[in-house]
């Protein structure tokens, strides 16, 4: 964030309560690039565009918002305010409301979070990890607004959101990407105050008696160690954890002695146990990291998402192809798949391999999305849709939709459809791209 905000005391117009104000300077123009990046910002974005009744008043509003339209954004206990001002520069103040969590909904989240070390240390690196979201929402405190709980109050006279109100809010997704403590000032907390009685709960439950005066069931529970470690900031000072290995080990050399099986080669057998080798350093160096994972690890890969990764280190002609025969495919498949691999993972890999057509909510949402990527005046290419895939008509370019509702370039070469580019939300920023390597 290029201006940090300022913690004030302060009033709303006059209402009758008051609590922390912050006041973020205005951002310059946004001009070609998303406005969230994380996922609870484009959580935010989609509370708005779903509850917004006039599609056109929210392409304009986010016209306004790269422009630089949107003045110094106040955010405060339930309400964010800005001036936002036309194209003949005509100001109008802007204000859109969230209601704020009751007293007892923040003391359940106060004391969920602090019964998680690792949530205290999510947020204190201004992360707010899926998982903690959804531990809240288990407990009935939904920290992410949904469909009809952003409502507008705008000096233009408007009663829906206009495109002042969503300037705004498109202007505040740029501040929730660097700050979910934005999020939760809005919800009624501000950051030093939560910070305060997040410390107040540690230490009270810290000075718990354990042992021989605590009862047999709590003497017995303990601490999980990575969760220790990750509240080291809020808990009393810990002893310092090991040090990280800074290199995988050397794999052994194989030649020699009794010959391996029939079907195994020595290369082979050599490449698996560095990529083990590499593939443990890299979760020892994560479990003593600061920022060690709260949530659950990510899917296992079947073995021919495996062999992509393990082609895409470069093993050698001849180890990848064996990778290809053991996949099933091609030399030429398994190049496609590597460079699919490279630019997005496994989500890239299942863009390039699978054929899926969207179910008719996920359907109009994307055509929804594509309807609205263009600014008015602006040429849109005609698109021929075929499942989850829109192919340029009369072009050799291609947009692949995502489960992950974001969009992946494809451009023809040689008869096959190649990846091109990494996922975007914005589909007219990657045909765009798309244009420019051509």
């Amino acid at each position: 964030m290029n201006t940090p905000g300022n913690d004030t005391a302060g009033y709303s117009d006059g209402a009758a309560a008051a609590g922390p104000e912050r006041t973020f300077a205005a951002l310059p123009a946004n001009r070609g690039r998303a406005f969230a990046r994380s996922w609870w910002g484009q959580a935010w974005l989609k509370a708005l565009e779903d509850s917004a009744l006039d599609g056109a008043q929210v392409k304009l509003g986010r016209r306004h918002a790269r422009a630089g339209a949107v003045g110094a954004v106040s955010v405060r206990p339930g309400r964010i305010t800005a001036l936002v001002q036309d194209r003949d520069h005509t100001p109008h103040r802007s204000d859109v409301l969230l209601q704020q969590l009751s007293a007892a909904d923040w003391d359940r989240f106060l004391d969920l979070v602090a019964d998680r070390a690792g949530h205290i240390a999510a947020l204190l690196d201004r992360d707010m990890p899926p998982v903690l979201v959804e531990d809240a929402a288990a407990a009935g405190i939904e920290l992410l607004p949904g469909i009809g709980d952003l409502e507008s109050e705008c000096g233009c006279g408007a009663w829906d959101h206009c495109a002042h109100s969503t300037a705004l809010c498109y202007q505040v997704a740029r501040l929730l990407d660097e700050d979910p403590f934005v999020l939760l000032l809005l919800r009624g907390r501000g950051e030093r105050e939560l910070l305060d009685e997040l410390q107040e709960r540690s230490a009270a439950r810290a000075a718990v008696p354990t042992g021989e005066d605590a009862p047999a069931a709590e003497a017995d529970a303990g601490v999980p160690a990575a969760e220790a470690y990750a509240a080291r900031d809020i808990l009393p000072p810990l002893p310092p954890p090991p040090p990280p290995v800074d290199t995988p080990g050397a794999a052994p050399a194989l030649g020699g002695g009794t010959p391996p099986a029939p079907g195994v080669t020595v290369p082979a057998l050599e490449l698996l146990i560095e990529d083990a080798a590499a593939r443990a350093q890299r979760l020892l160096a994560d479990a003593l990291s600061a920022r060690h994972p709260d949530s659950a690890p990510p899917p296992a890969l079947t073995p021919a998402q495996d062999a992509v990764r393990l082609a895409a280190a470069g093993p050698g002609e001849e180890i990848s192809a064996r990778l290809a025969a053991g996949s099933g495919r091609d030399p030429r498949g398994l190049a496609l798949a590597v460079r699919a691999w490279e630019l997005g993972g496994a989500a890239g890999l299942a863009v390039l391999e699978e054929e899926w057509t969207p179910e008719p909510e996920a359907l109009a949402r994307a055509a929804g999305r594509l309807a609205a990527a263009w600014e008015d005046g602006e040429a849109r290419p005609r698109l021929r849709a075929d499942g989850n895939r829109w192919t340029v008509v009369g072009g050799e370019v291609q947009l692949r939709y995502g489960r992950d509702g974001r969009w992946w370039p494809y451009r023809q070469e040689g008869g096959r459809w190649v990846p091109a580019g990494p996922a975007t939300d914005d589909p007219a920023g990657a045909l765009a791209g798309l244009s420019a390597q051509e």
